[in-house]
């Protein structure tokens, strides 16, 4: 998209890329924080962000952003939903949130955060809440002042922070989309339960070397359309995508030799993400057409690669010879059906990242049960520990045995990312609607998986989705795409069926 003539736009527009570059250095550092930053300069590495954040946020708040768009917005002619119009839309909308933030305020999020991260990975790895709290603890309060200080309305000071992944949504309506997606699981989780089915996990639990892994997973991840000229996967504590601008997008995965699901998916899930960021457009770096409608809009993406395309049986008549070719001595003898039904198998767990399509949203509602009386101060940091149990137990029946697989499996709270959680869920709803849309255009999308073509789908999603930018809202993207507003049931109706299928019930 080519700017318009008018000088003002002209401005607008350079000043937005200019303001991009430099948060692209934060988010290098903020790669290189989670891959390859020695421990001890963590303390170096949080000044340098919090530095950058203060020179983004100066920029963000510049009097002069809001001059030009008054005139934009005085002039008119914009039109109604035109890439330009929603350049603007949402370059006022990032200027007012900003606007309300105190730059000191800022840049210690972004301080204490990068801290907070590196004590986070040792708390993990020694299963020990006690050494992460004082850092939650600040952090939820930073998250707290942040959410007064852009303002609620009449709502949560819950919203504040969702509205910022999620534009337009608020906690009452994530719950009303939450409520019948979450009785539908329960149901479908008990009927599983008591299927007569049993797929053999120990298919997926035998030694897989890493290396084999590695090698696995990139093939896989170039399959499906992940150019790795333009991007890079490397390990990290927690799996991410890290969009660092046009021709760099990073991606991470993590391994483990007794857990084949982890990496393979994981690394599907983020080249999903990572799709979304090379499939913007390249000349709208920094506006509102180079950046994606929302988290949830990018959660779509990453949950349909690893799921509706990476775990199902025709991705996998087509990858599994490649796997056993990989893997000879581990999947020797197994057949193809007893490998799908193994990736496939559903039973509660304790990590979210690890959890079977059916269970993983039950994950992501306890964080949001969770996450709002954190930021409201109804549940005090000291307390989430037990309070997770308590809630862990009654959403999936399964007490942790520590909090490494509890409270502290997640990087989020200590990245500052309160309200992100629920647009892993509201992802997989939308992915099944773009799915069924897909499905609809391009005729037997199994099929073309069944013969290893992916094109066709990367290639619709980037027209409908990608290059879109964030032309529309999430919810308003959806119906162009779909024609359809956001609804459970295309998600329980796919779960269902092929749970059905696989346990005997349907």
């Amino acid at each position: 998209m080519s700017a318009p003539e008018s000088p003002a736009y002209t401005e607008l527009f350079d000043h937005l890329k200019h303001t991009a570059l430099l948060g692209s250095c934060a988010h290098l550092l903020g790669w290189d924080e989670q891959t390859y930053l020695p421990s001890q300069g963590a303390e170096l590495r949080a000044d340098q962000m919090a530095m950058l954040a203060g020179m983004v946020h100066e920029r963000t708040t510049s009097p002069r952003v809001g001059e030009l768009l008054s005139q934009l917005e005085a002039d008119g002619g914009l039109g109604d939903e035109t890439p330009v119009s929603a350049n603007v839309r949402e370059a006022r909308r990032t200027y007012e949130r900003a606007t309300r933030l105190p730059q000191k305020l800022v840049e210690e999020l972004s301080r204490v955060t990068t801290l907070s991260q590196q004590v986070w990975i040792e708390a993990r790895h020694q299963k020990d809440f006690a050494q992460f709290l004082p850092w939650l603890e600040k952090v939820v309060a930073l998250k707290r002042e942040e959410a007064t200080a852009v303002g609620y309305g009449d709502g949560s000071p819950y919203d504040a922070l969702l509205d910022d992944y999620e534009p337009g949504m608020t906690a009452a309506t994530v719950q009303e989309a939450f409520t019948p997606l979450r009785n539908e699981l329960v149901q479908l989780v008990q009927q599983i339960a008591g299927s007569s089915r049993k797929p053999d996990r120990s298919i997926i639990t035998r030694a897989y070397p890493v290396d084999a892994q590695r090698a696995f997973g990139r093939q896989a991840a170039e399959a499906i359309g992940f150019d790795f000229s333009a991007g890079r996967l490397d390990e990290a504590a927690h799996p991410f995508c890290s969009g660092i601008g046009p021709g760099d997008c990073r991606l991470t995965t993590r391994y483990d030799e007794h857990y084949f699901p982890q990496a393979l998916f994981g690394t599907l899930h983020e080249a999903g993400h990572g799709l979304y960021e090379q499939g913007l457009n390249r000349d709208d770096f920094g506006t509102a057409m180079g950046h994606s409608a929302s988290l949830g809009i990018h959660e779509s993406q990453s949950r349909m690669w690893e799921n509706s395309v990476g775990r199902s049986r025709e991705f996998w008549q087509h990858f599994f010879a490649p796997a056993q070719r990989a893997f000879p001595t581990v999947l020797d003898g197994v057949t193809l059906d007893e490998f799908y039904r193994a990736i496939n198998i559903v039973e509660p767990s304790f990590i979210r990242v690890e959890a079977d399509e059916v269970t993983y949203n039950l994950h992501v509602m306890l964080r949001f049960e969770l996450e709002q009386p954190l930021i409201s101060g109804d549940l005090p940091v000291a307390d989430v520990p037990v309070i997770w149990n308590e809630t862990f137990e009654k959403f999936l029946g399964l007490t942790p045995t520590d909090d490494a697989v509890g409270c502290l499996q997640d990087v989020h709270w200590s990245a500052g990312l309160i309200g992100y959680f629920p647009t892993y869920s509201l992802g997989n709803m939308y992915a099944a609607q773009f799915f069924n849309a897909a499905q609809e255009e391009l005729g037997d999308l199994d099929e073309q998986f069944a013969r290893g073509e992916f094109a066709p789908l990367r290639d619709w999603l980037r027209t409908n989705i990608h290059q879109r930018g964030h032309q529309y809202q999430a919810d308003r993207l959806l119906e162009v795409v779909t024609g359809e507003t956001l609804s459970h049931k295309p998600l329980t109706d796919h779960l269902k069926h092929k749970f059905g299928q696989l346990y005997g019930f349907e």
